[in-house]
C-alpha cells in the first residue's frame, strides 16, 4: 500500500514503529532537504533507519553545495536521537568515508554500521543494507560508477530546466527524464533487475525473510522468490520513505 503526503498531513502527526529513508545526498544541490524536513515534521517513529548515501562525499570532493536546510536535516536527526528515537545509520558508497571508523556509536541512540539486522513486529528478519556491496560496478570499477553519477547529475540538471519551463508555461507535470531513463533504457532496466535479484538471493541464502535497501533510487515493496524486497527510494527526486506501522505492515510513502 502507498501513502501520500496528503494522507499523512491529514492526520497531523503519523506515528510508526520504524521509518526507513535512503539516498538524501546532502551536500548536493539536488537534495530535497526542505521536503524531508516537512516529512519529519508530520511523522514520528520509535526507530529511524538511514539506509546509506545520507551525506554525499563524492559530490563534496568535486564541489560542495551545503544549504542551511542540509544542516537543519542533520540537526533534526540528532535531535531525534537525543530524545525518543533510536537512529541507525547504514553507510553507503557516497558516504563510504565513514567505513574506516565503523562500527561507531554516538551516545545511546545513534549507531553507524555497514548493515543491520531488523526484526519486524511479525518476527520476520530483514537485512538492512545500502546495497552497493551487491553492485559489481560500484565495488570493482569505482571510476565508472563516478562517471555514471556525473551522468545522473546531468539528467537531474535537465530535469530542473524542464520543471522551470513547465512552471513558466503553467503546465502541471511530474515527468522526469532521469526516471524515464531508469524505467525504459534496456541496460538500466537490466542492471536494476540484476541488483534486485542478487540482493534477494543473498538474503534468502542467509535465512533472511527480507531485505531493506536503497542505492538504485527506485522505491518498491514486493516479493522476489519468497523474499520481501524493500527499497526506500531517494530524496533527490522521488521523495519516498518506507515505514513499518504499529500494526506490523510495511508501507511506501511518497511525499508528493
Amino acid at each position: 500500500m502507498i501513502l501520500y503526503k496528503k494522507d499523512i498531513i491529514k492526520d497531523e502527526e503519523s506515528e510508526f514503529r520504524s521509518i526507513f529513508i535512503s539516498d538524501l545526498h546532502l551536500g548536493t544541490k539536488f537534495a530535497k532537504s526542505k521536503e524531508l524536513l516537512e516529512f519529519f515534521k508530520y511523522t514520528k517513529s520509535e526507530n529511524l533507519y538511514l539506509v546509506g548515501d545520507i551525506i554525499d562525499g563524492w559530490a563534496i570532493k568535486r564541489k560542495i553545495h551545503w544549504a542551511q536546510s542540509h544542516s537543519d536535516v542533520v540537526q533534526k536527526i540528532l535531535k531525534k536521537a537525543r530524545k525518543d528515537t533510536s537512529v541507525f545509520y547504514v553507510s553507503g558508497n557516497h558516504d563510504d568515508f565513514l567505513r574506516g571508523f565503523l562500527p561507531l556509536r554516538l551516545g545511546n541512540s545513534l549507531e553507524i554500521r555497514d548493515c543491520f539486522d531488523y526484526i519486524s513486529l511479525k518476527g520476520e528478519r530483514f537485512l538492512v543494507t545500502h546495497g552497493d556491496f551487491f553492485d559489481s560496478v560500484t565495488m570493482t570499477k569505482k571510476w565508472l560508477a563516478m562517471l555514471g553519477n556525473i551522468g545522473y547529475d546531468f539528467l537531474l540538471n535537465v530535469n530542473q530546466q524542464l520543471v522551470w519551463v513547465c512552471h513558466k508555461l503553467k503546465i502541471q507535470s511530474q515527468w522526469s527524464l532521469s526516471a524515464y531513463v531508469k524505467e525504459n533504457v534496456k541496460s538500466t532496466v537490466n542492471f536494476i533487475t540484476d541488483f534486485e535479484d542478487i540482493l534477494s538471493t543473498h538474503a534468502k541464502k542467509n535465512k533472511y525473510n527480507g531485505v531493506i535497501c536503497g542505492h538504485i533510487h527506485k522505491a518498491e515493496i514486493r516479493s522476489i522468490d519468497g523474499v520481501v524486497y524493500v527499497n526506500c527510494g531517494d530524496w533527490v527526486e522521488s521523495c519516498t520513505a518506507v515505514v513499518e506501522t504499529l500494526n506490523g505492515e510495511f508501507k511506501l510513502i511518497k511525499w508528493i
